[in-house]
């Protein structure tokens, strides 16, 4: 049973990378689109919420990026990146922050909830879209 099929690649630590900041370029991409659209749409309020939504995705993606990259480290057995301990507290105060800014979204805004959580999906959305790609190829 050795010449057992892979199904899934090697993935090295660039590919993973390339395949952060894509998701992170196609979230703001669909985000701002999406956000336009609704404006034109409905009122304001909505693309409000569908940009902090964006916002909060792409930022989630980026703090992902980083804490993949300390995940890696440590499993390669390799020296920790300076600033390890900094990315740990700042994604713990990331949360709360955007914890926050739901809050204020929903109560400033008061557009639909709809739109902040389709703007909250993109991040599952384009990461998924970026892996299908990956594997494809």
């Amino acid at each position: 049973m050795s010449d057992e099929l892979q199904f899934l690649p090697e993935m090295t630590d660039a590919d993973l990378e390339g395949l952060l900041h894509r998701a992170i370029r196609n979230t703001l991409i669909f985000g701002i689109i999406a956000s336009l659209i609704i404006w034109k749409a409905t009122n304001w309020r909505d693309a409000a919420m569908m940009a902090a939504g964006t916002s909060i995705s792409a930022a989630s993606i980026f703090e992902w990026r980083r804490l993949a990259r300390l995940i890696a480290a440590k499993l390669e057995k390799k020296q920790m990146p300076r600033g390890s301990a900094f990315a740990v507290v700042f994604f713990i105060v990331r949360l709360m922050v955007f914890a926050g800014v739901i809050y204020v979204s929903l109560k400033c805004f008061r557009g639909s909830v709809v739109a902040l959580l389709c703007g909250l999906a993109l991040a599952v959305l384009t990461i998924v879209w970026e892996a299908l790609r990956l594997l494809r190829d």
